[in-house]
């Protein structure tokens, strides 16, 4: 099994895929990753040398932001709107929808499962 980013990626995927196990790699970048180095999409994890193990660990380390860097990034981003009090911010500590969907109804996946009121039935 074969450790890239701190991520124990499958061995039995082709390596495309099993980039995209790593956060902050996509299907584009996972693509732009195998073309930099000269390995075809179709091979398996399982079927790389150790070299083409540690040339892939190198570009994803020397060019990309992911793991732990892209989460403490992402928070601090979210950190910093939540301490200016700006409207995205507000919605962020309220824990609500942040890019202007609908609250009256739907949104439970940011506020949870629904609430009963008492002595609403009628």
């Amino acid at each position: 099994m074969a450790r890239i980013a701190g991520v124990n990626i499958p061995t039995n995927k082709r390596v495309p895929i099993a980039l995209r196990y790593i956060h902050g790699i996509g299907p584009a970048k996972a693509d732009e990753i195998c073309e930099k180095i000269g390995i075809t999409p179709e091979r398996r994890v399982a079927d790389l040398s150790d070299a083409e193990v540690i040339k892939i660990r190198e570009t994803i380390d020397s060019d990309y932001m992911v793991e732990g860097d892209l989460r403490r990034e992402v928070s601090m981003n979210i950190k910093r709107l939540m301490d200016l009090g700006c409207y995205r911010g507000l919605r962020h500590r309220k824990r609500l929808p942040v890019r202007g969907q609908r609250t009256h109804t739907n949104a439970r996946t940011r506020k949870g499962p629904a609430k009963p009121i008492a002595g609403k039935k009628k």
